[in-house]
Parts: structure tokens; C-alpha cells; sequence
């Protein structure tokens, strides 16, 4: 569905009272021609709370007025960008001095609240990653072949050596040749791409964590990574990339093993730099297994490992590619993995872990299957910790005769738990020292333990060790899976889509989490689905992931999974070429081979059949309309309100008719109208809650029923929310990120930029997360407006952060014109962590409303001026 066809599913709200439902038909160009109007029937009433819960007394502040400011004209030095490691960057206007001055008591036009239907399509199409995969002449995935992007293949189809820089030889004794060892040997290597401001100190002290171990007779540890300029600046601040032989050291600080060689810069998201340091070590370290860590930012299916310097100049090979920009796409690591087998001679490799974000996807699994026989990988982002190399690495050492089953579930069982910087006392007053957004969770009472802080960063983490060996019997019962909801009603599947456990989005927060547990997604077509055939091939999917996950860990923040997750996208992304077929069936070229699930999501999207022996690639033919069957056909009412004023400690009563089938959330809208600028400032959003909430195996969605027609009701108290630091507070509108089993579990973002306060690299686009009112992580992203690659930040003290205000500017006729980005204002961390507060909204004139969102991600808008006082 494109932008323009979803103006036919809006809803007009004229600004004088009425209780009857009406229908906007919109025209192309999105001006509205007709309304229809319809008598209002008797129909149960929700009476519905906002999932954040506030204070029910108590004085609080009074916001001050939000102001637009417009950007200079003329030119002037733009802000720097931060590095695109994996995708584009950000630029904002230069920051003026925040004009003064008390809300207005001019009134909306009527046009304005009309023109504020279009609302959300234009705040769709604010993410810039969005315009780049639904702009142009591409909105279509058929408009272009698969034949128009082959698959990529390494570059190296020979025993030549890679175009890489000439390593600079550093004196090196080579240990003993395995035969002369007794008993089973190892060599662990560990590609370690830190080439990125965000997560250079990390993998840094991950290779300090290593160390604490060191190589041994029967294991050596080789390591090749490659630092960030003017990132971290701790042991002499070295910029390229080296190898290095890793012996026992127990300082956290500083590396003290053996550089092997100095290989200057080298790009790390270059398949040939993999293929040349994996075939180096086993060269220089023949053992009976070999283990490889990839470490860095991770995406998922599409891949990851990017790296900035130097750039690539290789011409993008899919959709995808365009976008991201230069990184390890999944076929290419396929094929990297294939050549350096090849060259090697070995079977396999005993062990391939991905210390990155969000690996665990089938399609993932499937990719390294024939490479190796047992995986581990995280379904959800990781927190800056990565792995606990020690407690793992340890234990090899200590019994090096064990096999990759059991140092997989050692990976997994060590995870956050015994990692260095938790259990080491320095190390964790370090991590959570003043300025860390852990100290405020701690503080009250006193230095934290170990226990304390890890119970605290497993609440959001998965981690998974599969066997590789039964990822095709997986692959196989999705594809009965496929089979099986081919013949079943759409709307089911796409119900259990848009409620399965989700993982964070590389596509933004404009569009609904693609990235899905595939156990609880089966879960969810049992619960949902009355066929028989369905749930025999939902069970088969459940026994086949219990097989293959031979350990898996996630914490009280992500029930619901079950170690693999799937890529599942709404019919936006679907018709988009980035994140459509033609990038899909290319990137993650080996699963679309093996399995019917490409064939499907055609099928869903377009109505194209096909059969349970299909194997080739399925894009749609040139000219397929896609579709959406969790789309809801939603009609509202008119917004009607109690009264046009609302004051603090007088709420006014909000409400409206809602009928249509598929209704997923529906959420609160409150802007802000600033009369000199002409433009509405965005101030709050929340979840509503249903009457019923439902439940499939710890995760929880609002029911809003089967399509009759009810009534939601609210009373809306004028409140505005900021971010404090006991010092310092800026009004940012919190955006509901997850539902949760409760208000307390439900999760909040705030979008911003980051700034660094050590004089390094002076921005980067960040999102904040609080539960419960408090902030509990903080994510920075390779592109812009939170897409491509996250990674968390811990922050330090004097580090900063400053809120992007989102505008609605409008033309004179009260149109939105455009939505607009501002810098807000900026607060540093110290030693309180964040909260969000509670505020009375400033006077002046509003517009409320609510926003009902249907299973794929549509949205229907209802809106109506009033003013406080």
C-alpha cells in the first residue's frame, strides 16, 4: 500500500461539536472532497486509561510554552555528521537562543484541525530511511526484476591473495604444531570490527577480557581488531588495525600481548579482510577446532559489521545496499565463510558466534549452516557488555576436550552474569559510575553488587546456541508452516504478525517491528487459528526450534523467546525495494533458496500462489498490487469533547465511535499550537488500554474485539512530560514503544541527539528507553532517525543528550506542510540517572485526539481543537 491509497483510510474531524459518524474520501493529492455522514447507533462504551499512569494529585510545574524556531535562510556551517557506518546521516540547523514567552490564546482555524488528518501518513514519511525505501519509482517491488540485483559473490574466486594493505611483520615465534600436543586443541579467533565510536571501548575491554584468559598449549586465542579514530582514547589511542596472539594478562585496561602484525587500515565490512585473517590464523594456528566471534554492529537478516574508514567505493548490488551503504551482507559472509573453508580444506568450523545485535534469525542460522556446526546469537540488540569472554574462554582452557555443544551453552550461561565488568569491583564501579545511567537505579543505596547489576542488564537480553545440524528440519516446518496459512484467513496471520514478540526495528519506528520470534508467532496461529492443519504445522515449528536451541537465555523483558526469530515485514516495507523481495530473496539469498517463506510473504502481500515444491526466488511479477490483509477498513466517528476547555485538575472527557475490522492499538494524541510560527508541536502519545488484555506465552496485546462497532472514552487530564535529571529538565514527547504485561512494564522512548563529552565525535543520533519512569538503556544508530545498526551507549559523566522536537508546520490554509525536526533543549548526564516528569501543560490551544492503528500498521486519526487554561 503506498502513501497516497492510505488517505482513503482517514478520518475527518471538523472542529464544532457533532455526534455523528463521518468518512473522509480523499483524492490523490490528499484534499479532501466528500464526507460522509451516518446515525450514530447504540454501541458499548470502553472507558479506557493511558497505559503510562500519572499522578492522581499533587502540585506540579507548569510546562512552559513550546516554540517553533524556523531555519536561518541564507547559508552558514551545518552541524557535523556522524559517521554513516551503515547507512545516512543527519543534519540540523544551526541552534538559536530559545525565544520566550507565554502560550497563545489565538484559536486554530478550522482548516487546521481538517488538515490534521493527514497527520501520521507525513509523520510516516518523515524517517529519512523511510523516504529512501518508499521514495522514488520504486514504491513497487515489481518494478524491478530480480535479475536487476544478483546475488553477490566474494570477490576472491581464486587462491590469490585479497586486495588488503601489506601487514607490517612484527617478530613472532608461532606456538607448537598441534600433532606435538596431546589431547584436543583449539584456535578461537576473534574479528573484531570496533571501528565505531559507540562500541570501541567495548570490544576493546572484551579483548582486555580475553586476555584474563590467555592462549595455552591447547588453545590458542588470535584476535584482529581495528579501532575507531578519535573514539576511545585508553591504551596510546591507536587508530588501524592489528593482530594480535592473546596471552594471560589480568589488566582490564591496557592490551599486553603480542601484536602479531600491524596491518595499518583495513575495511572490516569487506568479506576478503575476513577471509584473509580467518585463513592467516589457521595457518599460523593449525588446531583440531576452530572457532570464530564476529564482533560489531549487527542487523539481522540483511548482516552488519560496517566500517567508516576506509570507505567502500564498490558499486551497491541491492535495493538494501543503496541505503545502507558499505557493510558484511549476510550472502557475503556466506560466501566468505564458503571460500575460506575452501582454501583451508576444513569441514567446518566448530563454532561461529555472532557477538552483534538481533544475528538470531533463521535466515542467519541457515546462512552458516553448512559452514559450521553449532551458532550463537542474540534476537535482540545486546547491551555494551557483549559477551563475558573470560568465563567462557576459562573454561575452555580448563577442559579443552569438550565439544561446540558445550561451549555454546557455556556462551549462553555466562552471558552478562559473568562478564568482567560486573564482577570485577573496579571494572563495575567503572560501569556503573557516576554520570552511567545504571548508577540512579543503584544509588540510594550504595555501590551496587554484582548480582544487583546483572539482574538489571539481563532484563532486555536474549542470547541463543543453536545446532546447526537441525536448522534444515527447522527450515522444513516452516515450510509446511507456509503451506498451512497459505490456506487460512490472512487477517489471523497477520494478527499474530503484528502481536508476536518483536525485536527493535532497523527500519525505524515509522513502520511496525518486522523481526519477529518465530516460536511465539506459531504460538499465536494455534491460539488464533481454528484450523486443525495449521496448528499440527505450528506444533511442528515449536518442536523443531526446541530441538535446534540446545540453550537460551532472555530476561523478564522478552517473554516469548524462543531462541530464532523471522523476518516478517508489514505491507509498507514488503513493497519497498530495500526491504522488499528483491533485497530479501538476494541478501538472505540462501533461506529464500531453501525455503518457502519468500513464496509466502508474496503470497500474503499479492495473492501469488504457489506450490510446497516452489524453490525458486519469489518476486512479484511486474505490475503485482500489493496488499494488506491486516489492513482494518477503520471508520471513527467525530471526536466529541465534554468541553473546548480544559484546565489542570479539570479534565475533559474525550470519545469517539470506532467500527472496522483488525484493530490494533489505538493510542492518545495531544499537539501543541504555536500561533507565531503557524505549526504544531507534538507533545504526547500513549497507548490507551482496552478492556481486555490477552496473553501467549509472557507477551501481552490490548483485544478491542471482532469488528463491532464500540465506543472509547477518556478523560484527558492537559499534562506535558519531560525528561529530568534533578538539575535540569526538557519537555520531549515519550513515544509508546511496548505495551507490557502492566503500566510498569509498558516501554517509552525519547528520540535525540548524543553528544559525547570527552572532545570526540560530537554527535550521534540516539533513543532513550524508560520503564516505569525511569531510563533503563540508551541506544545509539548507525543511520538516522533510529534506523540501521543499534548498540548501546553507556553513558558518561558530562556526556549529553538533546531531544528532537517534532513540528507539524502549516501552510496558510492550515495544512500540514511538512514535519519538522528541532533540537530541543540538551541535558547532561551525572550522577542521576533520568526520569521523565510529569508537568501541566501550558496554556494555549491544542489539538487532541486519538489514533487507531490497525494489524498493519495503518493509521486512522481523529482530532478536535480545544484550548487550556
Amino acid at each position: 500500500m503506498t502513501a497516497k491509497n492510505l488517505f482513503n483510510h482517514l478520518i475527518f474531524s471538523p472542529a464544532t461539536e457533532s455526534n455523528t459518524p463521518a468518512r473522509a474520501a480523499f483524492s490523490d493529492s490528499g484534499i479532501l472532497p466528500h464526507v460522509f455522514f451516518s446515525k450514530r447507533d447504540s454501541n458499548p462504551t470502553i472507558r479506557t486509561r493511558r497505559r503510562r499512569k500519572t499522578e492522581s494529585s499533587g502540585t506540579r510545574e507548569r510546562a512552559k510554552a513550546p516554540r517553533r524556531r524556523r531555519e536561518p535562510t541564507g547559508g552558514g556551517t551545518p552541524p557535523p555528521r556522524p559517521p554513516a557506518g551503515g547507512g545516512g546521516g543527519w543534519s540540523q540547523p544551526p541552534r538559536p537562543p530559545r525565544p520566550t514567552g507565554s502560550g497563545g490564546g489565538v484559536k486554530l482555524s478550522p482548516k487546521v484541525t481538517v488538515a490534521l488528518v493527514v497527520l501520521l501518513v507525513i509523520v510516516f514519511a518523515c524517517s529519512a530511511l523511510f523516504n529512501m525505501l518508499f521514495g522514488g519509482n520504486n514504491s513497487n517491488p515489481a518494478q524491478q526484476s530480480a535479475a536487476a540485483y544478483p546475488t553477490a559473490t566474494f570477490a576472491a574466486n581464486s587462491d590469490s591473495s585479497p586486495s588488503l594493505p601489506t601487514p607490517t611483520a612484527v617478530p613472532f615465534q608461532p606456538p607448537a604444531a598441534s600433532d606435538s600436543v596431546a589431547g584436543q586443541t583449539w584456535t578461537v579467533m576473534l574479528y573484531q570490527d570496533a571501528d565505531d565510536k559507540v562500541l570501541e571501548k567495548d570490544i576493546y575491554v572484551d579483548l582486555n577480557e580475553a586476555e584474563r584468559v590467555g592462549s595455552s598449549d591447547r588453545l590458542n586465542i588470535v584476535a584482529q581488531i581495528d579501532r575507531y579514530r578519535a573514539g576511545y582514547r585508553g591504551d596510546g589511542n591507536w587508530a588501524d588495525a592489528k593482530r594480535f596472539f592473546v596471552t594471560q594478562d589480568d589488566d582490564l585496561a591496557h592490551i599486553n600481548s603480542q601484536v602479531v602484525q600491524d596491518l595499518g587500515e583495513v575495511s572490516m565490512a569487506d568479506g576478503q579482510s575476513l577471509v584473509d585473517f580467518v585463513t592467516w590464523a589457521m595457518d599460523t594456528f593449525p588446531a583440531d577446532k576452530y572457532v570464530l566471534i564476529l564482533s560489531d554492529h549487527g542487523m539481522g537478516w540483511p548482516g552488519g559489521w560496517t566500517d567508516p574508514d576506509p570507505r567502500s567505493t564498490a558499486p551497491a548490488e541491492t535495493p538494501l545496499a543503496q541505503v545502507l551503504g558499505d557493510q558484511l551482507y549476510l550472502n557475503e559472509l556466506d560466501d566468505a565463510l564458503g571460500e575460506i573453508r575452501r582454501r583451508s580444506g576444513i569441514d567446518k568450523f566448530e563454532l561461529i558466534g555472532m557477538d552483534a545485535c538481533l544475528m538470531a534469525h533463521l535466515e542467519v542460522f541457515d546462512a552458516l549452516a553448512p559452514h559450521a556446526r553449532y551458532a550463537v546469537a542474540s534476537q535482540e540488540t545486546e547491551p555494551a557488555l557483549g559477551w563475558a569472554y573470560t568465563g567462557f574462554l576459562q573454561a575452555l582452557k580448563d577442559n579443552p576436550d569438550m565439544d561446540g555443544a558445550q561451549l555454546s551453552r557455556l556462551i549462553v550461561d555466562s552471558y552478562i552474569q559473568d562478564d568482567q565488568r560486573i564482577v570485577d569491583d573496579a571494572a563495575r564501579a567503572d560501569l556503573v559510575g557516576r554520570g552511567s545511567s545504571l548508577d540512579g537505579l543503584f544509588g540510594l543505596f550504595g555501590a551496587p553488587s554484582a548480582e544487583q547489576v546483572a539482574q538489571q542488564m539481563e532484563r532486555g537480553v536474549t542470547l541463543s546456541a543453536v545446532d546447526l545440524s537441525a536448522i534444515p528440519a527447522v527450515v522444513a516446518s516452516v515450510n509446511n508452516l507456509a503451506v498451512a496459512i497459505s490456506g487460512e484467513n490472512q487477517k489471523t496471520v497477520a494478527q499474530a504478525r503484528s502481536y508476536a514478540q518483536s525485536y527493535t526495528n532497523i527500519f525505524g519506528d515509522s513502520v511496525p517491528a518486522s523481526y519477529l520470534d518465530l516460536g511465539n508467532f506459531a504460538e499465536l496461529l494455534k491460539q488464533e487459528s481454528r484450523s486443525s492443519e495449521v496448528s499440527a504445522a505450528a506444533d511442528s515449528v515449536l518442536t523443531s526450534i526446541s530441538r535446534a536451541v540446545i540453550a537460551e537465555k532472555h530476561g523478564s523483558k522478552k517473554s516469548g523467546s524462543n531462541g530464532i526469530s523471522i523476518y516478517f515485514p508489514n505491507s509498507q516495507l514488503y513493497a519497498a525495494p530495500a526491504a522488499g523481495a528483491q533485497s530479501y530473496t538476494a541478501i538472505a539469498n540462501r533461506f529464500a533458496t531453501d525455503s518457502l517463506w519468500d513464496d509466502f510473504l508474496a503470497f500474503h502481500y499479492t495473492g501469488r500462489k504457489f506450490s510446497a515444491t516452489a524453490r525458486d526466488l519469489a518476486v512479484p511479477e511486474t505490475g503485482s498490487a500489493v496488499t494488506a490483509p491486516g489492513a482494518g477498513k477503520i471508520q471513527v466517528s467525530p471526536l466529541r469533547v465534554s468541553d473546548t476547555t480544559a484546565a489542570p485538575g479539570r479534565p475533559i472527557t474525550l470519545s469517539a465511535d470506532v467500527q472496522g475490522e483488525n484493530v490494533g492499538y489505538i493510542k492518545l494524541f495531544v499537539g501543541f499550537y504555536d500561533q507565531a510560527s503557524n505549526s504544531i508541536f507534538m507533545a504526547d502519545t500513549d497507548f490507551l488500554e482496552s478492556r481486555d488484555t490477552r496473553e501467549i506465552d509472557g507477551v501481552y496485546y490490548p483485544d478491542w474485539g471482532n469488528g463491532d462497532k464500540f465506543t472509547v472514552e477518556f478523560n484527558w487530564e492537559p499534562l506535558m512530560f519531560a525528561i529530568d535529571n534533578g538539575s535540569q529538565s526538557a519537555i520531549a514527547m515519550f513515544s509508546p514503544e511496548t505495551y507490557g504485561a502492566s503500566a510498569e512494564n509498558a516501554v517509552y522512548t525519547v528520540d535525540g541527539i548524543y553528544t559525547y563529552g570527552d572532545g570526540g565525535e560530537e554527535m550521534r543520533y540516539a533513543r532513550l528507553y524508560f520503564t516505569d519512569g525511569v531510563l533503563t538503556n540508551v541506544f545509539g544508530f548507525t543511520g538516522e532517525n533510529g534506523t540501521g545498526a543499534p548498540r548501546e551507549i553507556i553513558p558518561a559523566s558530562g556526556d549529553s543528550f538533546t531531544v528532537l522536537e517534532k513540528w507539524m508546520d502549516l501552510d496558510s490554509q492550515g495544512r500540514v506542510k511538512k514535519i519538522a525536526t528541532q533540537l530541543g533543549e540538551t541535558l547532561t548526564f551525572n550522577d542521576r540517572t533520568f526520569e521523565w516528569k510529569e508537568l501541566d501543560a501550558a496554556v494555549g490551544d491544542y489539538i487532541v485526539g486519538f489514533i487507531i492503528e490497525d494489524l498493519d500498521g495503518n493509521k486512522t486519526e481523529v482530532y478536535r481543537q480545544v484550548s487550556v487554561e
